[in-house]
């Protein structure tokens, strides 16, 4: 066949915006978002967001500019996910939880030009940028709010409803030059490490919307329940996906249990992501949904007795993995039919692997980390896992050696995760790295001894680190939060107890601490990095017991 160059009709760059311009005409007069005091169509909100890019484009802000939002799940968050890049800037949602010097060293690492901010966020976000320098540039605000006096306050230049009232509505949209033009820069949880802002293109953002969306099975026009953060890796790519499939985005600002029970009837949710601390919050109530919920869950694999509640109140969970620098999911459970005749502990502990590489993931694998060498399909020999496709961020910002440390030869991303294969091929995260403990020679995986002691009926959250020990270098160590309105307080020794009859010896925490909350991020991501500096604070455990 004769070489054939490409043409323009088939160079178009890709870009997840077009979704949003296609809903306009193919769900023009369905619900795209709603909350208690609001409701759009797809056209409404199409129309409103080429208002807000025109009316960024007036004020000067364009390509390659960085444009913050600091807001919970609110329809503005959802209206900036595509406004912001639709006149040429990046994205960058930021983390509600942040303190001030944190969010303060953000700001000014990514040279924000604006943030759109909450007014329940407004004194958060001055008490960051009092931290600027006097001689650094202020990036200007936007208050999401209808308090007049609230903006004089901020000496914000515009509410988010009057500037964009003042746009143009037939706005031609700036298309990127290059699908491999940013669209969106994400920092880090820092559950392991200082922040690092991760930049993703169009082209990325636009292939991994449409995978999660094959992956998860979701069909046209769902009702999705925004439980997970927008701020959070753009709630997975979801942003962008429900766009593309028509669905109603149920956008609550506050997450617990009654809220998230009472939307699922109301407005008949089909879909929502749940972080561990969300999964949770569901097996509160004792009464099954009358309709199958899909649930999608990340971050810490849930363990199965979890998974088995779950399934026992309607909701039909799958698991995925993925992280900030892959921009969502990239390996899921995919289930099998035949595994539906299986019991339901034993359905739960499969439904608990991470499981395959998603479609548009090029390759997914567990190597040794020092040779790069596949590890054994055996599930017990241990690697990293390793990713590469079109998932794989840019990179970090202004941090090529970082960037470099954990994109390596090839493109493959060294997610810093240990895990094993199976011999069906399917993953099963063990630990982050960081998080192995090695006691007496022995590699302890948290993980592991996490799912035991959640599987103790009193426990509601758990996180398992090393704690220092002289004779053993350090031995396990479990933070527990227990249920709400227990009648009785396990104690430490019953807890160990428990996990002794279902552990290695080796494996059995040594000591238990009982919180009244573990410290989380807004993701449900417990904070282990703060909890190992307590560990470590409350010195040996050999040489205490001899004291």
């Amino acid at each position: 066949m004769d070489k054939l160059t490409p043409n323009p009709a088939n160079s178009v760059p890709l870009t997840p915006l077009t979704f949003l311009e296609r809903a306009a005409v193919a769900y023009a007069d369905s619900r795209s978002i709603l909350d208690d005091q609001t409701s759009f169509t797809w056209s409404q909100t199409y129309r409103r967001c080429l208002q807000l890019a025109s009316s960024l484009t007036s004020i000067g802000l364009g390509r390659g500019q960085v444009i913050s939002v600091l807001s919970p799940n609110t329809p503005s968050m959802y209206e900036l996910q595509f406004a912001v890049p639709m006149c040429g800037a990046v994205l960058n949602n930021l983390n509600l939880r942040l303190d001030p010097h944190t969010l303060s060293v953000l700001l000014r690492h990514s040279e924000s030009k604006l943030v759109f901010v909450h007014s329940q966020s407004l004194s958060l976000i001055l008490s960051a940028l009092s931290k600027f320098h006097q001689t650094t540039p202020r990036p200007s605000l936007v208050l999401i709010t209808d308090d007049a006096d609230a903006v004089a306050v901020a000496h914000a230049i515009d509410t988010y409803e009057g500037l964009l009232s003042k746009g143009d509505p037939n706005f031609n949209w700036l298309r990127p030059n290059s699908e491999w033009d940013p669209i969106t820069l994400n920092y880090t949880s820092g559950t392991t490490s200082s922040p690092k802002g991760v930049v993703h293109s169009h082209r990325a953002t636009f292939i991994m919307a449409l995978d999660s969306l094959m992956d998860w099975c979701v069909p046209k026009q769902p009702v999705y329940l925004w439980t997970l953060p927008m701020f959070h890796s753009n709630g997975w790519g979801f942003v962008w996906g429900i766009a593309a499939v028509g669905g109603t985005n149920v956008c609550t600002s506050k997450i617990n249990a009654p809220i998230i029970y009472r939307s699922i009837e109301s407005y008949k949710v089909t879909h929502l992501c749940a972080a561990p601390v969300v999964l949770n919050m569901l097996l509160t109530r004792t009464e099954p949904v009358k309709n199958p919920v899909h649930v999608l869950t990340g971050g810490s694999p849930p363990p199965a007795p979890v998974l088995a509640r779950a399934e026992e109140l309607g909701f039909v969970v799958s698991h995925g993995y993925g992280m900030t620098e892959t921009l969502g999911v990239v390996v899921s459970c995919s289930w099998k039919r035949e595994w539906d005749r299986l019991p339901a502990m034993e359905r739960a502990r499969l439904r608990a692997r991470q499981g395959v590489r998603t479609a548009a993931v090029a390759e997914m694998d567990v190597v040794d980390p020092a040779s790069g060498v596949s590890v054994k399909r055996d599930g017990a020999t241990s690697g990293e896992v390793v990713v590469r496709g079109p998932c794989v961020m840019m990179g970090y910002l202004k941090d090529s050696e970082g960037t470099r440390r954990c994109i390596r030869e090839n493109g493959w991303l060294y997610t810093g995760d240990v895990g094993v294969l199976h011999g069906d091929g399917y993953l099963e995260i063990k630990d982050r790295s960081k998080d192995v403990i090695i006691s007496g020679g022995e590699n302890v995986s948290s993980v592991e001894v996490e799912a035991v002691v959640y599987a103790h009926p009193a426990v509601s959250h758990a996180a398992v680190v090393g704690r220092p020990d002289e004779f053993w270098g350090e031995t396990p160590c479990a933070f527990v939060e227990l249920k709400e309105g227990l009648e009785r307080r396990p104690t430490e020794e019953e807890v160990v107890g428990f996990c002794r009859e279902r552990l290695a010896h080796f494996m059995v925490p040594k000591t238990v601490v009982f919180k009244e909350a573990l410290p989380k991020t807004p993701t449900g991501k417990i904070l282990k990095h703060v909890l190992r500096k307590e560990a470590r604070g409350m010195g040996s455990l050999a040489i205490r017991s001899r004291m």
